[in-house]
């Protein structure tokens, strides 16, 4: 997992490592659907498991299912921002920027509770791109954990890796404020690299 974790004190790409105040949130939605949706069709490919949007508001994107049973549910996010002042606003929460993926804090607290009351396998997956510290020739790859081990984290550290960012250009529209602000973070470090035929595999033995 160390190859995913890179030094900026060691980085010759010279990230400038401010925000610049843009979250272009219709944009980051439909690159998500995107991506989730060519994950589905990847997942459905294998006649393995049948994956299908989740029609239950709250509920994570996806549900797995096995001979029509939901085995298991996936949520799935896509970043193209990682956060490059961590280790200014964050100095306990043992993270660095190559390295850190983000979630909306209410979303989290509230797939916890999910967990709880469904008692099947769920799993979060992020989908990364534009992070060349890491990711050469600007690849994307995934990487996924449990939602169990994910609590473990969040109760270790709670409010040292919490941050609520200032509104920007993009969070608003048709009026409404749609970005996310209060956002919980999570180190590569802690979760596992996506490769569907591995990942399918855990969800058959379930």
């Amino acid at each position: 997992m160390n190859n995913y974790i890179y030094n900026c004190a060691e980085c010759k790409i010279h990230c400038d490592g401010k925000s610049k105040g843009v979250y272009n949130f219709e944009n980051d939605v439909n690159v998500s659907e995107e991506k989730e949706n060519r994950l589905i069709l990847e997942i459905n490919k294998r006649n393995i498991v049948k994956a299908r949007k989740c029609t239950i508001s709250g509920f994570p994107d996806v549900e797995l299912l096995l001979n029509d049973k939901i085995v298991a549910l996936m949520e799935v996010k896509f970043q193209r921002r990682t956060f490059m002042l961590v280790k200014k606003y964050l100095p306990e929460s043992d993270l660095i920027p190559s390295e850190t993926v983000a979630l909306n804090q209410s979303d989290l607290l509230r797939y916890f509770d999910i967990n709880k009351q469904e008692k099947m396998p769920f799993y979060i997956i992020w989908g990364l791109e534009k992070r060349p510290c890491i990711l050469p020739d600007d690849n994307v790859m995934f990487f996924y954990q449990n939602i169990e081990k994910l609590e473990f984290i969040y109760n270790k550290y709670k409010d040292k890796r919490k941050y609520r960012r200032l509104s920007g250009s993009g969070d608003v529209v048709d009026g409404i404020h749609k970005g996310v602000l209060v956002n919980w973070h999570f180190s590569l470090a802690e979760l596992m690299p996506f490769n569907i035929d591995d990942f399918l595999s855990i969800i058959y033995k379930t």
